[in-house]
């Protein structure tokens, strides 16, 4: 089941404020994006996010699982507590790159 486009909104609303936020489709999924840097990736309406030191005692509650086959494990995010997830993805954002853009041949 993938992810819908009602889900994808609600995950964005719950983190407004926080920066600029956008999100793009990938895969049949979304990847969210706050001041360009991608802190969330939607799969099959289960917001998840990288496992990183900054974030580990924040989320040391949290549940785990992998978005799709071949990716590492990330932690879920309680995408229902706006104030909770704001606060995860605030650090997330400090220590996430924007990407590089690949240069077409």
């Amino acid at each position: 089941m993938a992810t819908t486009n009602e889900y994808i909104e609600y995950v964005c609303e719950q983190i407004k404020g926080v920066g600029e936020i956008r999100y793009k489709k990938m895969f049949g999924e979304f990847m969210v994006y706050v001041n360009d840097k991608p802190v969330i990736i939607v799969c099959d309406n289960v917001p998840f996010v990288k496992k990183l030191e900054n974030i580990k005692d924040l989320m040391q509650n949290a549940e785990t699982g992998y978005p799709y086959n071949g990716a590492k494990e990330h932690y879920v995010l309680d995408i229902d507590n706006s104030d909770f997830c704001k606060s995860v993805v605030i650090e997330l954002e400090k220590v996430t790159s924007i990407p590089k853009s690949k240069k077409k041949k």
